[in-house]
């Protein structure tokens, strides 16, 4: 694992916490980590990790529009 160390000027409010959310956040959007990863990083759930991603604009749903439409191909050719 990577370590590091920034310097984040003291004018600035906020805590390290919202700081490592930022980032997991935006490295789960962009398909960097996954969601247990991102959470870990957090220390969070993956409930309580994905509980939090909305309040940071990133939706829970990963995924390109291009698999849903295969998923839903697939799911039109899937009898029980």
């Amino acid at each position: 694992m990577k370590t590091l160390l920034l310097d984040i000027p003291s004018t600035v409010d906020v805590d390290d916490q919202e700081i490592l959310m930022v980032i997991a956040a935006r490295l789960y959007e962009k398909g960097k980590l996954s969601l247990g990863q991102a959470a870990q990083l957090v220390g969070l759930s993956k409930r309580g990790f994905m509980e939090t991603l909305g309040q940071y604009g990133v939706s829970i749903s990963n995924y390109p529009s291009t698999d849903l439409d295969r998923d839903i191909a697939n799911a039109k050719d899937y009898h029980i």
